[in-house]
């Protein structure tokens, strides 16, 4: 039987340094850290995030068909208000794949959002989202 492994490893959700991102010149409401000091967090936390993972993505057929897997990186903004924008796929595995894996991220709710010096910030965020067929 095929079915979805989610295997969103808490060490690699994010690809960040342990300092905050230096903002350089003008600090306008459109800049978008990549590192704060405090990050944005999916409501319920890492758990709850993999299980919503777990119960909404839907593996493609074709890829099931074709029998691909593969990990596919997610970016998206946390915004001030903890809506996600700007969805893109930075690694790509397979067009169907990447369709789903961003779909799933658009369909999160809100999140917690970030603060950097004890003010609310856009952050952005990578999440890996695995498709593996047993």
């Amino acid at each position: 039987m095929k079915r979805i492994l989610m295997m969103a490893i808490a060490a690699c959700m994010m690809t960040l340094s342990a300092q905050a991102q230096e903002q350089k010149g003008n600090t306008a409401p459109k800049d978008v850290f990549d590192v704060v000091e405090e990050m944005p967090q999916y409501p319920g936390g890492m758990q709850a995030m993999l299980s919503f993972l777990q119960e909404n993505v839907t593996y493609p057929k074709d890829a099931q068909e074709k029998k691909i897997s593969g990990r596919v990186l997610v970016t998206f903004v946390v915004e001030k208000d903890g809506s996600i924008s700007n969805v893109e796929t930075v690694k790509s595995v397979f067009p169907s794949l990447d369709e789903e894996a961003v779909r799933i991220v658009k369909a999160m709710p809100n999140w917690k959002p970030g603060k950097q010096n004890g003010k609310v910030v856009r952050v952005k965020y990578t999440l890996p989202i695995s498709f593996s067929l047993n």
